[in-house]
């Protein structure tokens, strides 16, 4: 009998969506995903919304042409500037994006002050606005941008003294007003949460929003493209880069927790 597997198209800047794909696996374990990262271009944060609109579109056409029946957007800052066109241009299959968690932020803050950490480009977004409108006369917001720490990420260097050096710059202003929860605004910086929390103590509540993602993703397929048959065997995940390809294997062996082979995205989509 052919596999009735669902096959989950996933793409971010880099590495950092590994963190969204942990939660899919564990939520869609039948489920058959892939996996880009497209290290040639990260980060995103420091780009145009048209650059990053017009990778988004690339490779979620790589991802359909590897069979991917919904895509997951696990990037804060493509979701921002790519969302609205990807569902425009492929409005056939489920998109399910990322949203900072402002409103579990809200609800989790004892201080009633909040910290965001993100890229320039989520804090700068419409669609981040929109957010801080519809939720920040609840309590006090403190935004900060973290230039350097998608690349810390990217590297693997998730221990280093430089990501302790960023965490505590970019983690102090907010601190200095009591925030006393921090949205991780970008996919990246989960894998930093055990160096931040050592930064800030465990008094302080890291908001992540992959756990929430992928519950979306569940209620949207299991609505949308049901299971043909009865599968309960576990999925496959293949990964693929746009950057160097020995590099990314050995750092998403890391950050996934097991051996991994990524193969090189095909000239066409770099």
């Amino acid at each position: 009998m052919a596999s009735s597997s669902r096959t989950i198209g996933v793409f971010d800047s880099g590495v950092g969506g590994l963190s969204v794909l942990k939660h899919i696996r564990a939520t869609l374990p039948d489920a058959n995903l892939i996996y880009v990262a497209d290290s040639g271009h990260v980060p995103y944060g420091d780009k145009s919304p048209a650059y990053i609109e017009a990778r988004s579109i690339a490779l979620t056409r790589f991802l359909v042409s590897q069979g991917a029946e919904a895509i997951v957007i696990a990037c804060n800052t493509a979701t921002a500037a790519a969302a609205h066109s990807l569902r425009v241009k492929f409005s056939k299959l489920p998109i399910v994006a990322m949203e900072p968690a402002v409103k579990p932020a809200v609800a989790a803050t004892r201080s009633g002050v909040v910290g965001v950490l993100a890229t320039v480009g989520t804090l700068e977004s419409a669609r981040f606005a929109a957010l801080l409108e519809k939720y920040g006369g609840k309590v006090k917001i403190v935004t900060q941008g973290c230039p350097g720490l998608v690349e810390v990420v990217e590297r693997g260097d998730l221990h280093s003294n430089e990501a302790r050096r960023l965490i505590e710059r970019y983690t102090e202003p907010l601190l200095k007003h009591s925030a006393d929860t921090l949205i991780l605004g970008c996919t990246h910086y989960p894998f930093l949460a055990p160096l931040i929390h050592e930064v800030v103590g465990d008094e302080v509540a890291l908001i992540d929003t992959g756990a929430a993602v992928a519950r979306e993703l569940k209620r949207r397929v299991d609505v949308e493209l049901p299971m043909r048959t009865l599968d309960t065997a576990r999925g496959t995940v293949t990964f693929y880069t746009s950057g160097e390809a020995e590099q990314a294997t050995r750092i998403m062996s890391v950050l996934w927790g097991n051996v991994v082979e990524v193969g090189q995205l095909p000239q066409e989509f770099i």
